[in-house]
């Protein structure tokens, strides 16, 4: 039995998503209370231009997902987040091979996203184009990892649930990122602090 609202009159976020499984309406007021940040996330992930229609991709797989949701498993927020990053993944794919196949564009340009010019930008502010081969030499698993740290502001158990991972992989992931981080910046920690 799903848990009634709060004092507020507002439901927890586990018991919107099961009783939507009934109510499916219901299911909207987890769009209200998490769109902004799921476009904030991809936004700097890939660029605004494309944040919106992710966003509406993000919560349409929640939607037809929510069955699977399993409340003892964490909060919807780094659920969310973990189909996020894999709609990230999914474009980056698919925009990938729509550029291959139009083979108008310079091999460099094909494999640089958005991450990669907004790293770019970042490193070129702060004149700084060692973090920008650090955060490139980085895995797509350690970068995933790092933005979801920065850019959604997860914790350290919101990246394991939103990534489906232990939370000492995402230490490990941190730290060996911070690591060769560090070492690109000739030994200034890049994420003081997180």
């Amino acid at each position: 039995m799903a848990a009634p609202p709060d004092a507020h009159g507002v439901m927890e976020d586990a018991d919107v998503v099961l009783r939507s499984l009934d109510e499916p309406d219901l299911f909207a007021s987890l769009y209200d209370r998490y769109a902004d940040d799921m476009h904030r996330y991809l936004a700097a992930r890939l660029g605004r231009e494309h944040a919106e229609d992710l966003v509406a991709d993000t919560f349409l797989i929640a939607f037809n997902s929510r069955r699977s949701f399993d409340p003892a498993r964490g909060t919807v927020r780094p659920w969310l987040y973990g189909i996020a990053t894999n709609v990230v993944a999914r474009h980056r794919r698919t925009e990938g091979r729509r550029l291959n196949a139009l083979s108008k564009v310079t091999a460099e340009s094909a494999v640089e996203g958005h991450e990669d010019g907004l790293t770019s930008r970042l490193a070129a502010e702060a004149s700084r184009p060692e973090l920008l081969r650090g955060l490139k030499g980085l895995s797509r698993a350690d970068r995933d990892v790092v933005f979801l740290l920065v850019f959604g502001g997860l914790d350290y158990n919101e990246i394991a649930a939103a990534l489906d991972i232990p939370s000492g992989t995402v230490g490990s992931r941190l730290n060996r990122a911070r690591n060769k981080l560090r070492e690109a910046l000739g030994g200034v920690n890049p994420m003081r602090g997180q």
